[in-house]
């Protein structure tokens, strides 16, 4: 039995784990590398393995940095199943789709810029187009259900566990077996946090042999839920009255919905103005938000409660979404008055950039940061206080008010993942993972009872 890590191994992204048993392999996640340009390069190199080796596939959830490398996988040969949740197969293919556009989008910008500045152009190829994203949906096999134990092949059990994270994610326990020996290791994927909005906790942990966890948030505590609400509405009430506009950069997937439930919330408590125009400038999280809608067996008791009561947990008054491109065009001309969400979260691409090239500068404008920015991303030089910066070749002042609201964390903080690991019962080794060296290096001191790995890219572990 072996265990290696080809993904998110001391950085963040690109999550991608082997199991290799009696000849069987099964890969958790295969995910994009996203952030620095030498991580992002990354993504195009071999995976560490030939994909067509592979037997299965086990999604932990649909974000692009643990889904977004498969359909190269299925490009490079893989033939083998894809399992995951219901929603996160949804999800998934949405994901997955919106990437290969990006993908093709930035081959063309490369290509022409290309032709401009050499003597003899070359084309420049996307890493996987919108016929692999299509392609790589046919290895999507069966889904499962939380708590179901599935036999993948003689000696390979897995079970998937809510892990809180988005709508369909999960932690995976396998339970392998080789020549007599028996090992159960878990992946806990992308853990959430306790009592938040419209999913449920994540679901206690099993006692194994081996775990394999994330530590995005290993070194630090997030801001409690009560305060950063306090914030968001006070922020928004205050911008709108001093006439500016709120720009909410957003991940497509839970934050905009989520950030949707705080708004109908803080409307309906009178925390907000009621003729508040909110814009939910996403084709992405407009299509998530509707597959959230088709999957409430994955809310929490509040969110159901809602739902029983006939109400929409996501729609509030004065909200628009806008899916066409001359509709978000528009929004640019909005003076003020206005609460604009649009992706991406780190604001590496799509619609935010442009709302933020017209109010950033704007001194009576605020920037409401609701969720992770990793190193090099224009997201993490706003935060870090860049006087400047550059979108779309040209020089925009920072002006406007910044906020990162830590609270609205879809990633369990350092004490929330030091009290799922405690449960899994002093495990013989624990792999951290899908973290930056500080977060390990912080998080592997309070841990008691297991002996800690910090793998590197592609090293390999016998369990």
């Amino acid at each position: 039995m072996q265990i290696e890590f080809h993904g998110a191994a001391r950085n963040v992204t690109g999550s991608c784990y082997l199991i290799e048993v009696a000849g069987n392999r099964v890969l958790v996640d295969c995910g994009l590398y996203q952030g620095r340009k030498e991580m992002i390069e990354e993504n195009a190199e071999p995976f560490g393995f030939d994909p067509r080796s592979i037997d299965y596939v086990l999604l932990t959830h649909a974000h692009l940095d643990h889904c977004g490398r498969l359909p190269l996988l299925v490009k490079r040969g893989f033939h083998g199943e894809i399992i995951t949740t219901s929603a996160s197969r949804e999800l998934a293919r949405l994901v997955i789709l919106d990437s290969a556009h990006l993908q093709e989008e930035e081959a063309r910008y490369k290509s022409r810029k290309l032709r401009r500045v050499s003597e003899e152009p070359r084309q420049i190829d996307p890493l996987y187009n919108t016929i692999d994203a299509l392609n790589s949906f046919d290895c999507f096999g069966q889904t499962t259900d939380y708590g179901v134990r599935l036999q993948l092949t003689d000696g390979i059990f897995a079970t998937f566990l809510d892990a809180g994270h988005i709508l369909g994610s999960a932690s995976i326990l396998l339970e392998l077996e080789e020549v007599g020996r028996k090992r159960k290791v878990l992946f806990s994927g992308d853990l959430g946090y306790s009592n938040r909005a419209i999913l449920r906790n994540p679901a206690k942990p099993p006692h194994v042999d081996s775990v394999v966890m994330e530590t995005t948030y290993g070194d630090r505590l997030h801001k409690a839920l009560v305060p950063s609400l306090d914030e968001l509405y006070s922020v928004i009430a205050g911008t709108l009255d001093g006439g500016g506009n709120v720009i909410i950069p957003t991940f497509a997937m839970e934050r905009a919905q989520e950030i949707l439930y705080f708004l109908r919330e803080g409307i309906e408590k009178g925390r907000i103005p009621k003729r508040i125009n909110v814009f939910l400038d996403s084709p992405m999280a407009i299509s998530a938000t509707e597959i959230f809608r088709r999957h409430p067996e994955c809310y929490d008791k509040d969110a159901c409660e809602i739902l029983s009561n006939g109400d929409d947990p996501f729609a509030l008054p004065g909200l628009h979404f806008t899916r066409e491109t001359s509709e978000s065009m528009l929004l640019n001309t909005i003076a003020s008055g206005a609460v604009i969400m649009a992706g991406s979260g780190m604001c590496t691409g799509g619609r935010v950039r442009h709302h933020l090239k017209h109010n950033l500068w704007n001194k009576n404008c605020a920037v409401v940061f609701v969720g992770y920015a990793a190193e090099g991303t224009l997201a993490r030089r706003i935060i870090d206080g860049a006087k400047t910066v550059r979108i779309f070749r040209e020089e925009i002042p920072v002006r406007a008010s910044i906020y990162t609201i830590g609270g609205f964390s879809a990633h369990a903080d350092q004490a929330e993942l030091l009290a799922w690991h405690q449960q899994t019962g002093d495990p013989q080794r624990t792999f951290l993972v899908h973290g930056n060296e500080k977060a390990m290096s912080e998080f592997a001191r309070h841990l008691e009872n297991t002996n800690i790995e910090i793998p590197t890219l592609h090293q390999s572990f016998t369990l």
